[in-house]
C-alpha cells in the first residue's frame, strides 16, 4: 500500500506529535526515521521497507559507500507511537531538518517525509507544472 496525503502537526516542546493515524496503519506499530536524502526533510520508512533500503546500502562496497551509511544510519531511530500516537523526534533529527514548531508529513509512495512547514510550501511554491512536465518526460512518461 502507497503513502500518500499531507498532515498538519505541531511539535511539542519536547519535539513530539501526533504521527498521523491513516500512515500508521501503513507504516505499523513500529517505523524508522532517519535524515532524508538530498533535502532538508526527515524520511518515514516502514520496516519492510527498511530492510530493504539497509540490505542494499551493505552490500555496497564500503570503499563507495562509508559517507552513505554513516549519514543514514547514524541518525536513523525506531520510531514507536505511544498510546496517543505520538512519536519523538530527537534534536539532532529535528536540527537536521530545520523543524520548528509547525510541522507537515507527507506521504512519497513507498515513505513519508516530514518537513517544517515553511520549507514545504516554498517546495511546493516551487514545483511548476513546466518542471513537473520536464520530470515526466525525463522518466518516459
Amino acid at each position: 500500500m502507497q503513502l500518500t496525503g499531507e498532515y498538519q502537526h505541531s511539535l511539542d516542546a519536547k519535539g513530539r506529535f501526533n504521527f498521523s493515524a491513516k500512515l500508521r496503519e501503513i507504516l505499523g506499530d513500529r517505523f524508522m526515521v532517519s535524515k532524508g536524502l538530498g533535502d532538508d526533510c526527515l524520511a518515514v520508512y516502514s520496516m519492510e521497507e527498511w530492510e530493504k533500503l539497509s540490505e542494499k546500502v551493505t552490500k555496497l562496497p564500503i570503499a563507495k559507500a562509508k559517507r552513505l551509511q554513516r549519514f543514514l544510519f547514524s541518525g536513523a531511530i525506531l520510531a514507536e507511537p505511544d498510546k496517543q500516537g505520538r512519536i519523538l523526534l530527537p534534536q539532532n533529527l529535528r536540527d537536521y531538518a530545520g523543524l520548528t514548531k509547525d510541522i507537515v508529513v507527507i506521504g512519497v509512495g513507498d515513505r513519508a517525509e516530514i518537513w517544517d512547514l515553511a520549507k514545504w510550501e516554498q517546495n511546493v511554491s516551487e514545483m511548476t507544472a513546466k518542471l513537473i512536465e520536464e520530470d515526466m518526460s525525463d522518466l518516459d512518461f
